[in-house]
């Protein structure tokens, strides 16, 4: 996206003020009205330069693009490390985590973590009332016809449909956090009244229907697909605003918010109920017909599972090719792969590769600091998931998994995923596809463009334990479980002795597999039973994983071969499957709340190897790293910052803060 680095300041010729209007419109310490962007030639800035022609509109319109979240960053994606997926040193060498930190249980009131409500920061996190109050501006004045006189008219449509989906989306993403918010359509004049700027919240249900219905202004004016790739690659197209219709109806159908008793007495100070705490088994159904239009529009615009395109240079197996694929998902670039039905262009993944990738033996061993190993995923991830038979561990009738901690030696036939005659846990042995493809551990192959001799026979291996390359032998730069994050970091990565590159990619926000397990999900939930158009989509992500179809997988292999029968059982395997399919892309936190599972998942012990060890026998040994502590209804919900609620009297705080 061209102009995507805007700065916003502050005009010359107004001085800056404070006006309480606005802080209480927004209840949070935002500058006056007279922020605007640097447009001009002389340096002032006014809202009729920023809207008297075309270029300088646009330069607004970008504006309102940059305050999307920089999920590409596991320091600014809030879900990445806020729950149980990733966890990391103590040490946080160059890497301090506001999510990590939640994660520890360091969440208050006084000054929350990730504060969106009434805080920001350009680089981590944003405040979304003034991404709002931006989208605002720019809908009054680009709506109204007498300005930007060489704007075309069916540009003007774009435009005001992109920034009306931008804006319904900052509205999700402070819902997803807060629940109940207040709804801003419009921004307040500063010669607004006391009572008028002292905003309430609003219902949920009130909150979801409001921004469903800007999504459903903005998708007719908005283009099937990006067709000048050079420009406009990131932009908002129908495909983007349908998918995310379906996400926001599939989180308010979701146990969090769909009959949560709860939030039962949870009223605003006129009494008002901010939930409606009965069941409503029709948000299912909703939220299944918005993922099917929004899978209908996004294959009809072209999209469709990735798969890795093969390559001439390199001898690779097939093993290899599928972790190829698997990975591609994520990280093939914007443009050419052809899942990513929404990149984020302002959001790479340079940082995001290096504190995931572990440093490699060979000739010329991944520089220390290059390769920073420090994303580490816990035990019982690793467990997640499937056996080869694509059935939980602890369901495979064929395969026994409960001596899962003691040592085995890995033969030639399965030299593509461990190094033949490495000793290693296990668990490790007889996994699906996607464990080999998005983790590492000691022992694991790691095969990348550089692959000695350009073939994956004997190619780069992860050596962990505490005297060997990959080990917890460096300062903060280790990992903490002995499980990387291998899914993230992009094939083509190189290195010298002094040299490392990573090829980086944009964030994929939404891709084409999210979109068949959200209807899976809601299909399941609206019809009471499994039906096979259910089983299609799931089974769709599973081919391409390199599974059998979940009847078949269950049937046989399954120690509950019946499981895929019944609703309930069919939503613990798409709940799985999501879990898996979507690891370490910022998923699984929103998703186990929103199933209102995190009670469950988010107070179990932490756990990984025992990495400060240098032999087989001592590095095998579980050992807890922390014992969270998730309490519930408490944490469900972010909470608003206390000061906030002095400013305006009108808010309530979310229930336990």
């Amino acid at each position: 996206m061209k102009n995507k680095n805007i700065l916003i300041q502050t005009s010359k010729k107004t001085s800056v003020k404070k006006y309480s209007a606005i802080v209480f419109l927004l209840v949070l310490s935002l500058a006056s009205c007279k922020k605007y962007l640097d447009i001009v030639p002389d340096n002032v800035a006014t809202l009729d330069n920023a809207f008297s022609l075309r270029n300088e509109a646009e330069k607004y319109l970008f504006t309102c693009y940059s305050f999307m979240p920089s999920n590409g960053n596991p320091l600014a994606n809030m879900g990445y490390m806020t729950g149980d997926e990733i966890w990391t040193s103590l040490d946080e060498r160059e890497f301090i985590s506001a999510g990590w930190r939640i994660a520890r249980g360091n969440q208050n009131a006084a000054s929350p973590l990730f504060n969106s409500w009434s805080e920001g920061d350009r680089q981590l996190w944003k405040n979304y009332w003034q991404a709002i109050r931006n989208c605002n501006i720019f809908l009054e004045n680009v709506s109204d016809e007498t300005k930007i006189p060489d704007l075309q008219l069916d540009e003007r449509k774009r435009w005001i449909a992109e920034v009306k989906f931008l804006k319904a989306y900052y509205n999700f993403l402070l819902m997803r956090m807060y629940g109940p918010i207040p709804i801003v359509d419009k921004n307040l004049p500063i010669s607004a009244s006391e009572d008028e700027v002292k905003v309430k919240r609003m219902p949920f249900d009130d909150c979801v229907n409001y921004v469903v219905g800007l999504l459903d202004e903005a998708t007719p004016d908005l283009p099937q697909r990006i067709r000048d790739k050079t420009l406009e690659l990131g932009r908002i197209t129908q495909p983007i605003a349908l998918a995310m219709k379906a996400k926001v109806l599939l989180t308010a159908a979701s146990p969090l918010f769909n009959g949560n008793s709860d939030y039962v007495g949870f009223k605003d100070k006129d009494g008002v109920a901010l939930f409606n705490t009965a069941y409503d088994a029709n948000k299912w159904k909703k939220a299944a017909d918005a993922a099917k239009a929004a899978i209908d529009a996004s294959e009809a615009a072209g999209f469709k599972l990735y798969t890795f395109p093969g390559t001439t240079a390199l001898k690779i197996s097939d093993s290899t090719k599928r972790q190829l694929t698997i990975k591609g998902a994520v990280t093939e670039r914007f443009g050419l792969n052809s899942e990513t039905v929404w990149g984020n262009p302002n959001s790479t993944t340079g940082f995001l590769q290096a504190v995931a990738m572990p440093r490699l033996d060979g000739a010329n061993p991944v520089p220390v600091g290059q390769a920073r190993q420090q994303l580490a995923p816990p035990i019982k991830i690793a467990e997640m998931f499937y056996s080869k038979n694509g059935v939980p561990i602890n369901e495979d009738k064929t395969l026994d998994f409960t001596n899962r901690y003691s040592l085995r030696k890995a033969v030639k036939a399965e030299r593509f995923y461990i190094k033949e005659g490495y000793t290693t846990a296990r668990l490790n042995f007889d996994r699906e596809p996607r464990f080999y493809a998005d983790l590492a551990f000691d022992g694991s192959t790691f095969f990348k463009y550089d692959s000695p001799g350009n073939t994956d026979e004997g190619t780069y291996t992860v050596e962990a334990k505490s005297n060997q390359i990959s080990g917890a032998n460096n300062f903060g730069w280790y990992n903490e479980t002995g499980y990387f994050v291998k899914k993230v970091v992009d094939w083509n990565m190189a290195h010298s002795e002094n040299n490392v590159t990573y090829r980086t990619y944009a964030w994929p926000e939404l891709r084409l597999a999210d979109l068949y397990l959200m209807y899976a999900e809601a299909l399941n939930e609206s019809l009471g039973v499994p039906s096979q158009e259910v089983y299609e989509y799931i089974n769709r992500i599973r081919s391409r994983a390199g599974l059998q179809s979940v009847e078949v997988s269950w049937s046989n292999y399954s120690t509950s071969p019946t499981k895929y029968t019944t609703k309930d059982g069919m939503r613990q395997i798409i709940q799985q499957e999501r879990m898996i399919e979507m690891a370490f892309e910022g998923s699984r936190y929103w998703d186990i709340k929103r199933w209102k599972r995190a009670a469950e998942l988010f107070n179990q012990s932490i756990t990984g190897w025992s990495i400060y060890q240098p032999t087989s026998e001592e590095y095998y040994r579980v050992r807890t790293i922390f014992n969270q502590n998730f309490i519930s209804p408490r944490d469900y919900l972010w909470p608003i910052q206390t000061y906030d609620l002095t400013v305006n009297r009108n808010l309530v705080q979310n229930p336990g803060w």
